[in-house]
């Protein structure tokens, strides 16, 4: 892995952290938007935008939401937005398959929180990169994960490799992540990794801290496996192209 180094440490409480490097070349394979389309690309971590106390909340939709399903394997993801949830080796649709009972799940309130939470990570984003958060817009997939140490038994489940969210889906230009519970306390391994020529840049998930990036292969990345206990983390994603724009999930 050559040199690693810790960008966040989860003994650390960052105001605001940001790291600017030269943007790929990628976002030349799409239509451009001024204003929007990355020109300044970097990554950031702060734990100033979402409180622990708010991402303990976040994490009982989560938690409330999987005790549903879960995958046979190590990596459960639920869509708020699509209803898509792990069940076994598949994926089911959360609210054709639990119709009306999903009521007794989910509350306005906890949409109402995930819609202000995921409004605050959009607004910390455009003003790291100098754009207008209204130019940009939630895009699909944007999920919660649940990952412990089962072996994988689909490749879904395999979370580890190395890849460009860009290129996994075209329509990410913005990357971010609200981590839900804490490295070294509910799990170990897990960490979030950065892998830079000759070094790697660590990130330490903590309940409450928001990282973020552009979506590019400036910032090909990497999850470590979790060797115990569970990693709970929600994946919020925007596009700079309106045709890729998903709404906020509504209740059912």
């Amino acid at each position: 892995d050559g040199h690693t180094e810790a960008l966040a440490r989860r003994s650390e409480i960052l105001q605001d952290k940001f790291i600017e490097v030269p943007c790929s070349e990628d976002y030349n394979s799409y239509k451009r938007f001024e204003g929007c389309t990355p020109r300044k690309c970097g990554r950031g971590v702060t734990d100033a935008v979402i409180t622990r106390e708010e991402a303990e909340r976040i994490r009982r939709i989560a938690e409330r939401g999987l005790s549903l399903g879960g995958s046979d394997g190590g990596a459960s993801i639920l869509d708020l937005h699509s209803g898509a949830l792990s069940l076994g080796k598949h994926f089911v649709n959360l609210y054709r398959y639990f119709g009306d009972k999903i009521q007794d799940i989910f509350t306005e309130e906890d949409f109402a929180l995930y819609r202000d939470v995921r409004q605050r990570i959009q607004q910390r984003i455009a003003q790291a990169f100098g754009i207008s958060s209204a130019s940009m817009y939630l895009t699909k997939p944007t999920f919660f994960s649940r990952i412990n140490n089962t072996e994988a038994k689909t490749t879904h489940d395999e979370y580890w490799h190395p890849h460009v969210d860009k290129v996994t889906y075209g329509s990410f230009d913005y990357t971010s992540l609200l981590y839900l519970s804490d490295y070294t306390e509910d799990f170990g391994g897990g960490r979030f990794i950065f892998m830079d020529a000759g070094s790697n840049k660590t990130i330490e998930p903590r309940a409450g801290r928001v990282s973020f990036f552009t979506s590019g292969s400036e910032n090909l990345h990497r999850v470590e496996k979790v060797h115990w206990g569970t990693r709970y983390a929600i994946t919020i994603s925007f596009t700079c192209n309106p045709d890729h724009g998903i709404g906020d999930p509504v209740l059912m």
